[in-house]
């Protein structure tokens, strides 16, 4: 659903004694319009006119600048393995800092339903979370009734796409294929770890993960979210989460643990998307004139904008890394990147998917590979959104030739790559970062819970949800007008319904509380 850097503080990452050090991870400013992206030789669309929409001749050199980072070259071709960034052979992390230590690692997911009537609970999870629908504290004793009466509205619609799919979403199993495959990667590495699942809106929910942890006596914890990019509402909403069971918990309290934020830069994922994109050109009869469509998950614009969240750029700098593994193999098509699941009367980061798709086919495109770039697990965003819904509408466009790149799932390099970052960050668990982690940033950034959480999301009390529901004002559309003047009045209705105990929500048992 919301499947989404500002400085980063590195010090202490023992919960509950965070002594915070000098930033080295700077505020990275997303750019005040897409005409700052400039255009790439060998990885543009050509604009038939000086009107079109720069959204639609992106080129995959996606950075802030008209050239890459240096830095960012650097980083990432010189600093990509264990070996190299952190320690001297992976012997060494074992002898170091696993030890007598019993090591966890807690790979953080979405969740989805199994079952078509899951989708109802599961919905009623995702909108009972204030990250998705943040209310005034004067009324934040309605998040659990709007959140049921928004699921039981939408739960019909879900049911249809989960049913198209085989009645329910594959990304526990595949996310349980991934925490095997992890944990048979670290043993072949010589660390041995038990690898948990904690899904945000299903089960196995995170608290149960943290409950089996505990019972297994781990001591020291490294949390790696599968999101490749870091966003707010993603990887920050498990990581808020984590936060506030860590601080009820007196043996969590005491648990070392480091977070892995994001990973979208490591070599091994890079060249894992790239080889998947390679395979999928193959396919086509004239794999040359073969656009590239990167298509992920999107996040409302504010969140950029307003809240410092580093997506957009993580996301864009991770295509320019892919087709840049990609030109090395002598690949240099055309790519574009647009964001898709867009919900709700307010404006999301652009191009939408949609919109890009019949643009596409206006312009002459004949053939269109689309890559899931922020998923790792199919679910219902690729097996029905793109596979289904975005098919269609490309074929109707008037493109010919649709091919879709697989989710990574348990792809041997990616899960290798994986074992190595969770090798890299043993060091800082539970200990302070050495002084010169600028010089080698094998990853982005490490820290704890607590010190993500503020690093990240400096703003949380103020964060825009997806639906901004309560904001009045001058807007910049007669949509996002409309749609904050219909959610107004179902809060109307929502107090008038409480106070008086009468009404058809009442009626439906959907307020069964407050007769």
């Amino acid at each position: 659903m919301w499947s989404s850097s500002q400085a980063s503080t590195r010090g202490v990452v023992e919960m509950g004694r965070v002594e915070a050090g000098p930033s080295h991870f700077p505020k990275r400013p997303a750019p005040q319009n897409s005409a700052r992206v400039n255009l790439s030789r060998t990885h543009t669309v050509k604009p038939t006119s000086a009107g079109d929409r720069s959204g639609i001749s992106v080129k995959c050199n996606l950075g802030w600048s008209s050239q890459p980072s240096p830095d960012l070259r650097h980083h990432f071709r010189g600093y990509s393995s264990a070996s190299e960034a952190v320690l001297t052979s992976q012997s060494d992390v074992r002898k170091l800092f696993v030890g007598n230590e019993k090591i966890g690692v807690l790979l953080l997911n979405l969740g989805g339903p199994e079952t078509l009537d899951d989708v109802q609970p599961f919905l009623f999870n995702l909108f009972a979370d204030p990250d998705i629908i943040r209310l005034p504290r004067l009324f934040r004793f309605l998040q659990k009734p709007l959140a049921k009466f928004i699921s039981e509205v939408r739960a019909p619609k879900s049911k249809e796409g989960y049913a198209s799919i085989g009645g329910g979403s594959p990304l526990r199993q595949i996310t349980d294929a991934q925490a095997e495959a992890l944990r048979e990667a670290l043993h072949g590495k010589d660390v041995p770890a038990n690898v948990y699942v904690g899904m945000r809106y299903w089960h196995p929910f995170t608290e149960e993960a943290i409950e089996q942890i505990k019972r297994d006596g781990i001591t020291k914890l490294v949390v790696l979210p599968l999101y490749p990019q870091f966003s707010i509402s993603t990887s920050g909403s498990s990581l808020r989460l984590l936060e506030s069971i860590f601080r009820e918990d007196e043996y969590l309290v005491n648990m070392q643990h480091t977070v892995i934020p994001s990973w979208y830069q490591r070599e091994g994922y890079i060249k894992a998307m790239a080889t998947l994109i390679e395979n999928e050109l193959t396919k086509f009869q004239e794999p040359q004139k073969v656009m590239i469509f990167f298509s992920a998950h999107g996040v409302p614009l504010a969140y950029v904008e307003e809240a410092g969240d580093p997506y957009k750029a993580e996301m864009e700098e991770c295509i320019d890394l892919i087709m840049e593994e990609l030109e090395k193999r002598g690949i240099t098509n055309p790519c574009i990147l647009a964001y898709q699941s867009r919900v709700g009367p307010v404006e999301w980061l652009k191009p939408y998917t949609d919109e890009t798709i019949i643009e596409l086919g206006q312009k002459g495109v004949k053939s269109l590979l689309a890559v899931p770039i922020s998923f790792v697990s199919e679910h219902i965003e690729t097996l029905e959104e793109i596979d289904v819904e975005y098919k269609e509408l490309a074929l109707e466009s008037g493109i010919k030739h649709w091919g879709r790149v697989p989710a990574l799932g348990c792809e041997p390099t990616f899960i290798s790559d994986l074992a190595d970052a969770v090798i890299e960050s043993l060091p800082y668990v539970g200990a302070m970062a050495v002084s010169n982690l600028e010089a080698r940033q094998s990853l982005v950034p490490l820290g704890s819970v607590e010190e993500l959480l503020a690093a990240y999301d400096s703003k949380r009390d103020e964060l825009p949800p997806p639906v901004i529901v309560w904001e009045w004002g001058w807007t910049k559309s007669a949509e996002t007008w409309n749609g904050r003047a219909a959610m107004l009045a179902v809060l109307a209705l929502l107090v008038l319904e409480v106070t008086t105990g009468e009404g058809f929500l009442h009626q439906w048992g959907i307020l069964p509380l407050f007769r």
